[in-house]
């Protein structure tokens, strides 16, 4: 038993499983970048480690403006574990009805936006209503998920409907049911999961789609990159204007209506 061998020939199958879903990855990249053509945010959400590919897409190198990171200390704060601010509490929170509208109440919408909803299981009340008040916004909405995990998991909802039944387009990661991958001798449970693998490749295939969008209609993206590739003051500048954006686009969510303040509630 390797068990390095084995998590890795893993991992390849789920890149396989992301090669493999090309054309959903490039309808994503449509979407998303006719959004920020038109000066508007693509939304990312998750809880709980559905957060890192948040985190992925915008702000870190290689990432530039038009993606609205939503990250909900309360759902995602892992650190500690148990106590204050512990993973029970963010466990219990993320399946309390109402919480995603009044996440979203703080922003206001559009149905330029697009949106990319993050939940392995797809089956967390707030990942799923999050997704339902994009769409009744006219929002586009991209889940994704392990589809297999998904399918075997029951929905947190009263209703029985998941993440993917108010999601526009599925992408997959790949990952197993229970996402942990490998088996080992005398351990009854699985250990190592693969989703933050396969979800990893796919919002980064997603960027680089998008870019090359962008750059062909003429609004090449501020990518925030490294100095050591464009020397420490052409680095500095990139970042600073690539901040700036991001506040130009942001101001835009804030700036609310009367009608932009009352989301539906579910």
């Amino acid at each position: 038993m390797n068990p390095t061998k084995t998590y890795l020939e893993k991992c390849q199958a789920l890149l396989h499983t992301v090669g493999r879903q090309e054309t959903a990855i490039q309808q994503a990249a449509d979407w998303f970048a006719a959004s920020i053509l038109a000066g508007r945010m693509v939304h990312l959400f998750g809880s709980g480690h559905s957060r890192i590919m948040v985190e992925e897409m915008w702000p870190r190198y290689g990432s530039f403006p038009g993606f609205h990171p939503i990250v909900e200390l309360s759902l995602t704060f892992h650190n500690q574990v148990v106590g204050a601010n512990g993973q029970r509490q963010a466990m219990f929170l993320e399946n309390v009805p109402g919480l995603a509208a009044r996440i979203l109440r703080n922003f206001a919408l559009d149905s330029q936006d697009c949106a990319l909803v993050i939940s392995s299981s797809g089956c967390n009340i707030v990942q799923i209503e999050m997704a339902e008040i994009f769409q009744q916004q006219g929002v586009k909405v991209v889940a994704l998920i392990s589809k297999t995990h998904s399918e075997a998991s029951t929905s947190k909802r009263a209703d029985g409907k998941k993440l993917s039944d108010f999601a526009d387009l599925v992408l997959d990661t790949g990952a197993p049911i229970g996402d942990a991958m490998v088996y080992l001798p005398d351990l009854e449970t699985p250990v190592a999961p693969g989703s933050t693998l396969g979800g990893v490749a796919i919002v980064n295939s997603i960027k680089a789609e998008v870019a090359q969008r962008l750059t062909q209609a003429g609004q090449p993206p501020k990518v925030l990159t490294a100095s050591v590739l464009l020397g420490a003051e052409k680095a500095a500048a990139l970042f600073e204007n690539a901040y700036d954006e991001h506040g130009r686009r942001m101001a835009q969510l804030y700036a609310q209506t009367e009608k932009d303040k009352d989301h539906p509630s579910i």
